[in-house]
């Protein structure tokens, strides 16, 4: 039997966090056999193995089912719950008489707050998760000649986590040394939580995506000026270690817009990091500008790299169409496009010989 607290995803936790995490916990058993939980049932919370072990399938087809892993005693599942708050996406059945401990979504999430190392461990273990997955699915699509689709989805999900998952890793760090203050901890917590809840969006809106149904968009009203500015500097401060400075060529209105903070940052990460994919490995310089007509506010990323590829440029916001990036695969822009409609504006491109690369998006006005 593995107890509560050996679990991996609480490595490193101090007494009063152990127990805490041993106070929100419920214990559960189930008989060999007996599904935990099934496809479609409501993502309530994650689960720890202690005792026995649990086999983790999904639908193929109509009558099979295909086995994606088997959880055993000190490992956990059901944590895309506490991520994303959807449906399960698979069955988990007991295989032998098992020991489970339930800790429901808001707990967990509580206690990520409390404790980022718990945050930090639980995104290391997607990660490596989704690495898994790729691994084991690579193998079944080269039997369906569909590898390449595969591969290119996985490697873009990492390769888009890389940066987030960078700085959790450093403010973890920073808020361990020996040396760190009260500030100096808290200033690292805050930076770990912002960047688990970018990683959440981008989660969820590759799982809206690959849904290929109708976004439900929750637009609030919003000073587009003060949802600009500080995301501006958060990007600056990420793109500066690789040698790529931000300029705002203006600044952007004080209007007042119908906007989803959450998915629009979005478009900004994704814009701003394509064009400093396009200028590696020497860097260069990213611009951005705004101008607002009566009807509509519009934004441009400029960036100093080779343009756009004629090859490419009638299919630029088509999934998987990309060129001339080691790591693109053309789901960011394709996302861009769909949130930009979801808010009601356009996105286009364009460029001319000899500059770089403009990338402009129109946001309607009420």
């Amino acid at each position: 039997m593995a107890a509560l607290e050996s679990n991996h995803l609480f490595a490193g936790l101090d007494s009063q966090e152990l127990c805490a995490v041993k106070e929100a916990a419920q214990e559960r058993n189930f008989a060999a056999g007996q599904q935990v939980f099934k496809e479609g049932d409501e993502g309530d919370g994650i689960y720890f193995v202690t005792e026995g072990s649990v086999q983790i399938s999904t639908a193929v087809g109509e009558s099979e089912r295909r086995v994606l892993t088997r959880i055993q005693p000190g490992d956990f599942f059901g944590e895309m719950a506490v991520v994303d708050n959807q449906p399960r996406s698979a069955t988990a059945t007991a295989e032998q008489d098992s020991q489970l401990w339930f800790v429901p979504s808001a707990e967990m999430q509580a206690m990520m707050r409390r404790s980022p190392r718990i945050a930090v461990n639980l995104v290391r273990e997607f990660s490596h998760r989704m690495r898994e997955f790729n691994r084991y699915y690579v193998q079944e699509m080269l039997q369906a000649e569909r590898l390449t689709l595969v591969g290119r989805f996985a490697r873009s999900i990492v390769h888009d986590f890389k940066n987030p998952l960078n700085i959790i890793g450093l403010s973890a760090e920073m808020a361990a040394m020996d040396i760190a203050t009260a500030p100096m901890r808290q200033s690292a917590k805050a930076r770990i939580r912002k960047q688990v809840d970018r990683l959440s969006n981008m989660i969820n809106e590759l799982l809206e995506f690959t849904r290929g149904a109708q976004s439900s968009a929750v637009l609030a009203e919003t000073d587009y000026a003060a949802f600009v500015l500080p995301l501006v500097e958060e990007i600056r401060s990420e793109v500066t270690v690789k040698n790529v400075s931000v300029e705002l060529q203006n600044q952007p209105p004080h209007v007042s817009l119908l906007l989803d903070p959450a998915r629009l940052t979005n478009v900004f990460y994704n814009l701003v990091h394509n064009a400093v994919d396009a200028m590696m490995p020497e860097g260069g310089k990213i611009m951005l500008r705004f101008a607002a007509a009566e009807n509509e506010v519009v934004t441009e990323v400029e960036d100093t790299g080779q343009g756009i590829a004629p090859e490419i440029a009638g299919r630029l916001f088509e999934a998987f169409a990309s060129f001339g990036k080691a790591q693109g695969t053309g789901l960011g822009l394709s996302i861009c496009r769909r949130i930009i409609q979801d808010h009601g504006g356009q996105i286009y491109a364009r460029s001319e010989p000899g500059h770089g690369a403009v990338f402009a998006f129109s946001l309607p006005r009420r």
